[in-house]
């Protein structure tokens, strides 16, 4: 019964203290609307300027996203960001910065700087919010990635910026509010690990795909070759990217094992170099072997295409070999195999008419007696007699 008692004293005692909170306050901003009115009507008025500025600008947000034309550019992202500015922040903006001009009491003074921070942080979080997802956007466009499997990888990025940026701006208001968040982190923290774990090939090919997007090894129509394979772009997926490989058929890799390998893009090179080993016989006199790297670059140059070297490389099994590099220029192949047809040709027409033999592998065998006399490896020839009829 007396702790019943005491309970409700306690709580009558709370009630009258907030009242007098309460009446403390009325009276003191009724003695500073007295003593200030004429410096109160001035930040008001200042305030409602500055509020109507902002409000125009949050109004030519879109018009700004509507000059381009894809509505994905710079301008646009821009424009969306400015164009989510919350009413409310901009109300408290205009107060924050008028408040010290009226004098505020300190009760009031602290109510505007909390409401303040906490707009602030969260209009904070909506503006990263749509710069990093029109950051994304626009690098698609610049790709010109589409399809299904975008859209898709576009949603789970949205739900997973959103997520961080506001569970972010979460922690900051309440750390503002005096709140421990040391358990909230961890618990958050936690939370994530769980989720990677629990999907972490889902991740890992995402981050992929958005490595491919930001970092550009390649873009779709690229010439790429890894491993055996070699062919061209086809689509770049949320899980997958697809080649078209040069000899018809569609390859799938997964993004992410496709960026362990090394990747060899040929599409942006200004030239296919192909390399050539040209033998002569041994035969050849040295003075028409020093024509020969002459002779080499003649002919390259004939076609439109140019000597990363020519010269004389090494004494072969069976001839004397020359190493011939050429580049001809773009990145065509069928250009490049179309010259080197024609090149190898005229190549073999000048060493006819030069009298250069180019020989094919042969051997020579020697047969010896015990004691080292050099023998033929078959027996002489026995003439037969016919007998007599």
């Amino acid at each position: 019964m007396n702790n019943t008692a005491a309970a409700a004293d306690k709580a009558a005692f709370d009630t009258g203290r907030v009242g007098a909170q309460v009446e403390a306050l009325f009276r003191s901003s009724i003695v500073w609307l007295q003593q200030n009115w004429l410096h109160i009507l001035i930040a008001v008025g200042v305030g409602v300027v500055i509020a109507l500025v902002l409000f125009w600008i949050r109004a030519f947000g879109p018009r700004l996203a509507q000059r381009s034309a894809s509505g994905k550019g710079w301008a646009a992202v821009l424009g969306r960001a400015i164009e989510r500015t919350n009413a409310f922040f901009i109300v408290m903006l205009s107060a924050k910065l008028v408040d010290g001009y009226a004098a505020t009491p300190p009760e009031v003074d602290k109510t505007i700087t909390f409401l303040f921070t906490v707009a602030a942080v969260f209009q904070a979080a909506i503006w990263a919010r749509e710069l990093i997802l029109g950051a994304i956007e626009h690098r698609t466009r610049g790709e010109h990635y589409s399809g299904e499997a975008l859209m898709s990888a576009m949603g789970l990025i949205r739900l997973l910026v959103s997520f961080a940026v506001f569970a972010i701006a979460l922690v900051v208001v309440l750390s503002n509010l005096g709140v421990n968040v040391t358990g909230l982190v961890a618990g958050l923290g936690v939370g994530g690990i769980a989720i990677g774990l629990a999907a972490q090939g889902i991740f890992a090919d995402l981050f992929a795909a958005l490595a491919i997007i930001f970092d550009r090894p390649f873009r779709r129509g690229d010439k790429v070759s890894y491993d055996n394979t070699n062919g061209v772009i086809e689509a770049i997926g949320l899980k997958s990217t697809r080649i078209r490989a040069f000899t018809g058929e569609l390859r799938i890799i997964s993004n992410r094992n496709l960026l362990d390998k090394e990747i060899q893009n040929t599409t942006q090179r200004d030239h296919v170099r192909v390399s050539y080993t040209i033998g002569v016989a041994y035969e050849t006199p040295p003075d028409t072997l020093a024509r020969v790297p002459a002779i080499l670059t003649e002919l390259v140059e004939a076609e439109g295409a140019k000597v990363a070297r020519a010269g004389f490389e090494s004494f072969g099994a069976s001839s004397l070999d020359f190493v011939l590099q050429v580049d001809t220029p773009g990145d065509d192949w069928a250009t490049a195999h179309a010259t080197r047809n024609r090149l190898l040709v005229a190549i073999m027409r000048r060493f006819a008419s030069e009298g250069i033999s180019i020989p094919y592998p042969t051997q020579t065998t020697y047969t010896a007696a015990p004691d080292g006399t050099l023998v033929m490896p078959y027996a002489d020839a026995v003439k037969i007699t016919p007998p007599a009829p």
